[in-house]
């Protein structure tokens, strides 16, 4: 099937507010849903650290099932770039998908905003505290600490997309990809969330901050706090795509012209065997 760069454009758009419509939200419920009286906190209340992850994972499983068939459902401008550098995706339609993303992740932000309006301005009707439902912050404050958190956090994603996609790895990746790659991002949440909050999504992390700006939220971060979870994802995913590439990819795909009929090299003879 061929699509065109419109019908792609518009896939990414519709998978990256999907994405964000389930990710923020549940940061939401989980924010602004704590009881006041008595003082019990969200974490309590409706689930907390756990949900997040569980939430954000589910997130990037329903935007890969609205987006997979038509625009690949990158969802994410590192996930883009990395493809780009190795080969993958045509650096002339970068540009549309990170628009798209960027936009599709500003419109999710606003309909959970919209959603929660009546609720969320009971709990902070300053908009000074709450920022962080839509987008990261660090928790050690300066560029360093949370670039390398982003860089290792998106070379991981990246890297795992790229195996859990590869033929040759996985034979059968087609069929589970969508939840694998989920199941990566709940992962990553779970070991390495604390630091930056696991943007690892340049898209996932601006669109919703520019958004919060529009919206008139208060604090929404220094000029560090917007550029690591962009700079970061960036740099971790192209570098988690080489690495994949050189130490997994490339002698898988040497193995595979040389040797025939040998199980885990020869990717015909694994589907011939199911």
């Amino acid at each position: 099937m061929k699509f065109t760069v419109g019908q792609e454009f518009m896939a990414e758009l519709l998978g990256t507010m999907v994405l964000i419509l389930f990710g923020v939200g549940v940061v939401a419920m989980v924010t602004i849903f704590a009881s006041t009286n008595p003082v019990i906190p969200g974490e309590i209340v409706k689930g907390g650290y756990v949900n997040v992850t569980l939430g954000w994972g589910f997130a990037v499983l329903m935007g890969i099932f609205i987006a997979g068939t038509i625009s690949g459902a990158h969802l994410n401008p590192a996930v883009t770039i990395a493809l780009a550098a190795t080969g993958r995706f045509p650096w002339s339609k970068v540009l549309p998908y990170i628009v798209a993303q960027m936009i599709g992740a500003f419109l999710g932000a606003a309909i959970v905003f919209a959603v929660y309006h009546a609720k969320w301005i009971g709990f902070d009707p300053e908009l000074a505290r709450t920022a962080g439902v839509f987008s990261t912050f660090p928790a050690v404050p300066g560029f360093w600490p949370g670039f390398v958190d982003q860089v290792v956090g998106t070379a991981l994603l990246v890297g795992l997309i790229l195996a859990i996609g590869d033929k040759l790895n996985n034979p059968a990746g087609a069929a589970w990809g969508g939840l694998a790659v989920a199941f990566v991002v709940m992962a990553i949440g779970i070991s390495f969330g604390g630091m930056n909050g696991y943007a690892i999504n340049p898209a996932r992390d601006a669109g919703p901050r520019i958004f919060a700006v529009l919206a008139g939220f208060k604090n929404t971060g220094d000029l560090n706090v917007w550029l690591v979870p962009i700079i970061g994802p960036i740099v971790g995913g192209v570098l988690g795509a080489f690495i994949y590439d050189f130490i997994i990819g490339r002698p898988l795909a040497r193995a595979g012209e040389a040797v025939t009929g040998e199980q885990g090299v020869d990717p015909a003879f694994n589907l011939e065997q199911r």
